[in-house]
């Protein structure tokens, strides 16, 4: 029987870096290219012991359907954390959902019509590429540097274009580990509030800091135009998949619907050992333990490219995160590094697929995050070794 698929599936790819993650699952190989929390970091016992609780506190209503909303005492601690950081959010605009990733497929399937105009980093999370294609966005892809983003370009694409949504992750960007500097969001926040364009504010990574530097939200700046994603991913745990998205009202109001449609509701047994888990721990002094390990993870691979990499390769310098951003010589290809790399079993996320219509790009992405230091030094060892091979076949040929 030939199966018949629908149009908007049918043209997105396979995730690149769930491809790659094969490569890295044989024998020896060290891998830089999932953007994997570190799992020795995840609070275990802590978790075990909210779960216990929960069980005492709660009995058989942990296993009964839940508010589409999300488990009210948590949206109140997110609630709580905002206003913490200087934000007022009220719980009614908070809607818990499976992951921050669920919150752009439900933003994509209440706001996008086939062929809306959308603003996309570039380079630019796959995630959220892949997320959008489904509702077959048309992306127009905005420059981002260490400087911020592209400012000429996005008033352009503002001026002709009048995307519905521009999707950014201002805080340590995924995939180049930058981060917008004050006056580049002023400046952005300037020219979106003159529009109708919603802008998403996606922050998995913002409480993951290890410079003293602090930067304003767009939802300070501009409030209406903001939709806010969060996760607990990067923090807490990943496999609870718990994220949420703050939205005004009337957007609100489509997205439970859209909710509703997709899940009817977020796990409500994970929410309610997560919310006790926040009960019974700091938060914070874990996020501590965990912005130690990783800033000394990122200086160890920072050194290793200083010292061992050719001088014509350049790199970004993250304040916090999980990736660092490698930009090789020209001509030289990131997909060619990888075929040499693989070879000698290390791998990493050549820069390709966070690109909208580029290809053999002279990019790539490197997580520091879920590989001890030692192997750090040993696998970017190995890569200073294929990276240099290869530029020397350029410079024989």
């Amino acid at each position: 029987m030939k199966t018949v698929f629908s149009d908007r599936v049918r043209d997105v790819p396979r995730s690149f870096i769930r491809e790659i993650l094969k490569d890295a699952l044989m024998p020896g190989t060290i891998s830089f290219a999932g953007g994997l929390p570190n799992r020795e970091l995840f609070p275990a016992k802590e978790i075990q012991a909210a779960t216990h609780t929960v069980f005492e506190r709660y009995g058989n209503d942990l296993f009964q359907y839940s508010a589409s909303e999300g488990f009210l005492p948590l949206r109140e601690w997110i609630a709580h954390r905002y206003k913490e950081k200087g934000l007022e959010v009220p719980i009614e605009h908070i809607l818990i959902t499976s992951g921050s990733q669920q919150g752009l497929d439900l933003l994509g399937k209440t706001v996008l019509n086939d062929g809306d105009g959308l603003i996309i980093e570039e380079p630019g999370y796959l995630g959220a590429i892949q997320a959008f294609s489904i509702y077959r966005a048309n992306f127009l892809p905005v420059p981002v540097s260490e400087e911020g983003m592209d400012i000429p370009k996005l008033s352009a694409v503002l001026k002709t274009e009048s995307p519905k949504l521009m999707y950014t992750v201002p805080n340590f960007q995924n995939p180049s580990g930058i981060t917008y500097p004050e006056q580049n969001r002023h400046d952005i926040a300037r020219r979106i509030e003159k529009t109708e364009t919603m802008l998403i504010e996606d922050d998995p990574y913002g409480d993951l800091r290890f410079s003293e530097n602090h930067y304003s939200s767009f939802y300070s700046l501009i409030p209406e135009h903001t939709v806010l994603l969060g996760s607990f991913s990067k923090v807490v745990v990943p496999g609870f998949r718990i994220g949420w998205i703050v939205a005004p009202e009337p957007m609100m109001q489509k997205l439970v619907i859209a909710k509703q449609a997709s899940d009817l509701h977020t796990n409500q047994f994970t929410q309610c050992v997560l919310h006790q888990y926040l009960l019974d721990n700091n938060l914070d002094a874990h996020i501590a333990k965990i912005i130690a390990v990783y800033g000394a993870q990122k200086e160890v691979m920072r050194n290793s490219i200083v010292r061992d990499f050719p001088s014509e390769v350049t790199f970004t310098n993250p304040e916090g995160g999980m990736f660092l951003w490698l930009t090789l010589p020209k001509p030289l290809a990131a997909l060619d590094l990888f075929d040499l790399a693989v070879k000698d079993k290390v791998v990493f996320v050549p820069g390709d697929p966070f690109y909208i219509k580029q290809s053999r790009v002279n990019t790539l992405r490197l997580n520091y995050t879920c590989v001890d230091i030692d192997t750090i030094q040993t696998g970017m060892a190995r890569l200073a070794k294929a990276t240099q091979s290869l530029l020397s076949n350029m410079q024989a040929g």
